[in-house]
């Protein structure tokens, strides 16, 4: 069994993020759940980040993500 973010989790981290580094100017993600809330969508606009999506069936355009989730499950949920 999986842990399973929402749109909400994901904004409560980047305000950590926020807090800490700044905003960043573009967020790459996929078309996960989490990522096309209205929440994240609303934070994004209030922030003046670009959302990037990755498109359908283009594993190429998220090679970096992907390799990252890997990573992030394999250090760090194991």
């Amino acid at each position: 069994m999986g842990i399973r973010l929402t749109g909400d989790d994901v904004v409560t981290v980047l305000d950590r993020v926020k807090a800490a580094r700044g905003c960043p100017q573009t967020i790459r993600v996929d078309k996960g759940p989490e990522f096309i809330s209205k929440s994240l969508d609303w934070w994004a606009y209030f922030n003046k980040v670009t959302l990037e999506f990755s498109r359908l069936a283009k594993p190429t355009d998220n090679a970096y993500i992907e390799s990252f989730n890997g990573r992030v499950r394999q250090e760090c949920l194991n």
